[in-house]
């Protein structure tokens, strides 16, 4: 706990078996109360590995849901063991878990609602190994969506975030998409409601066993992306309505 506040990280694992304890013997356990593992139908043995570690939440998906369909089981069930700050962090080890104090003070100190770990603050990206291909559509992506949702974010694309329980239980994440772009989703449903996302700098690590998706799954996220932000824009505009936002 932090100022009284149930903490809990959940990981939403995927063939996460070379990687998840390295990830988890980093995690910070004098603040962190709990960890929910969900496993999205892996064909390793990260269940296995899982009960090892003693890890007291392990969900596992009969079939695979994606990554969006993952995180819903994620934060649904954080809910529902009464968690006052959620953080999903990789269990590709790609993030570090030694930012988790840093994150969760942050929204425990009640400075945010909600804290994003970026990868693109200071020079850290292609540093730790981003293909610049990604690291341009990065910049490309945000400056857009900056402009179309009327936000200063330096990136919405990393997968290290850490939430209140307020606003996962007033955002309607249920209704995204069940692959990348549910990440998308999210960030605008939050600035749709008018809450304050804070960023901190974050180094990441591109290796082997890091999961990342391929150049065509890319091109399709990103049309994803541009999509969600014109949808935000047109919402906003009263020119349009659309699920997500309400």
């Amino acid at each position: 706990m932090i100022n009284g506040k149930i903490i809990t990280v959940v990981l939403p694992a995927y063939n996460a078996e070379k990687t998840l304890r390295q990830t988890y013997e980093e995690i910070p356990f004098d603040i962190v109360d709990n960890i929910i593992l969900v496993d999205d139908a892996s064909n390793d043995k990260t269940m296995e590995l899982a009960g090892e570690l003693g890890i007291k939440y392990i969900i596992k998906h009969s079939q695979n849901k994606g990554y969006g369909g993952n995180q819903k089981t994620c934060y649904n069930k954080a809910l529902e063991i009464g968690s006052d700050i959620v953080v999903m962090l990789h269990p590709d080890y790609q993030y570090t878990p030694l930012l988790l104090q840093s994150i969760c003070y942050m929204i425990a100190n009640n400075l945010y609602e909600v804290v994003i770990a970026s990868r693109i603050l200071g020079k850290g990206a292609i540093k730790g190994g981003m293909p610049h291909y990604k690291y341009y559509a990065n910049r490309i992506l945000t400056l857009i969506q900056n402009f179309l949702m009327s936000q200063k974010l330096s990136e919405y694309h990393t997968g290290y975030r850490a939430f209140t329980k307020d606003v996962l239980q007033n955002v309607n994440y249920n209704d995204n998409s069940n692959d990348f772009v549910f990440d998308n989703q999210m960030l605008a449903q939050i600035f749709y409601k008018g809450y304050n996302i804070g960023e901190i700098s974050c180094p990441t690590k591109y290796f082997k066993d890091a999961s990342s998706i391929n150049f065509k799954r890319s091109i399709k996220y990103g049309i994803g992306v541009l999509g969600v932000a014109f949808a935000y824009r047109l919402q906003k505009m009263k020119l349009g309505k659309f699920k997500i936002f309400n």
